[in-house]
């Protein structure tokens, strides 16, 4: 592993070619689990910059690495090599303590399982990651949560707990509690999965208006064409690798894709299992 990150840290030094101004960039990025006859490259050399205010879905089959990318992404995993960078910061050096604190103070998450605790109220939720980070008790960090929840459309809602609200609004207090702390990037992991089709096209339409109006990066790995069309692009891994992208299209355009990758990829067996 050192020889691994001293070859993503002589990446990074120079900082030469890097685009400053994108909230997500990766460069050559690789993941590969196992070793000898069992490796399993689940990425194999991801080049990518994502515009900060920008909202971008990853789609792909089965096996094409999407939860890998999303990991590496985020800095829950670090990659074999290459470099990432998340607004403007090298995270692909840092220790675990740093990554810590780096993915809860400038990062959001939003899953498919909501993740809140049910013994804290709908705003101690919230607040969790300033909490966290030693902070979350202030007037002004209470305003702050007030105002994300009328964002949301669950203003008063703040001295509920969880198990008082639908799915779909704890999902909306899901994505209050991951742009409370004005992060450089939301990173989504099928935040519809759980969700009937009029509840997720809210949710969407939150996530859309987190970018539109308060200029949130969002990245969401999603399997729903639906879902991928509130998008500015849509990226469709394949192999590890991008196959192919597009502008913000229509829900069939993608789908259609996405149906013409799928026939061309073929199942890749215990790959398929590990780089989902």
């Amino acid at each position: 592993m050192g020889l691994r990150r001293a070859k993503r840290q002589q990446r990074s030094d120079g900082g030469a070619g890097y685009d400053t101004s994108a909230a997500v960039e990766l460069r050559d990025v690789r993941r590969a689990y196992g070793r000898g006859a069992t490796i399993v490259h689940a990425l194999r050399g991801i080049d990518l910059s994502l515009p900060r205010g920008s909202f971008t879905a990853v789609m792909g089959p089965s096996g094409s690495g999407k939860s890998t990318f999303l990991q590496c992404a985020a800095g829950l995993d670090l990659p074999t090599e290459g470099s990432v960078r998340l607004g403007g910061t090298e995270i692909t050096g840092m220790n675990e303590d740093q990554l810590t604190e780096l993915r809860r103070s400038r990062l959001g998450f939003v899953f498919q399982a909501f993740n809140l605790l049910p013994s804290l109220t709908v705003e101690q939720n919230i607040l969790l990651p300033m909490r966290l980070a030693g902070g979350g008790s202030s007037g002004q960090d209470r305003a702050r949560a007030a105002e994300l929840l009328a964002r949301v459309g669950l203003e008063g809602k703040g001295g509920r707990r969880p198990a008082e609200l639908s799915g779909g609004q704890q999902q909306r207090v899901a994505i209050a509690r991951a742009l409370v702390t004005r992060p450089d990037v939301v990173f989504a992991d099928e935040p519809t999965g759980a969700l009937d089709t009029t509840t997720a096209a809210e949710v969407l339409e939150l996530l859309r208006t987190a970018v539109d109006s308060l200029r949130a990066t969002v990245v969401m790995v999603t399997h729903d064409p639906a879902a991928a069309a509130h998008a500015d692009q849509v990226l469709f891994l394949a192999d590890g690798l991008i196959a192919d992208r597009l502008p913000r299209s229509s829900a069939r355009t993608i789908a259609a894709r996405m149906t013409a990758l799928t026939t061309r990829s073929a199942p890749a067996g215990a790959y398929a299992g590990a780089a989902a």
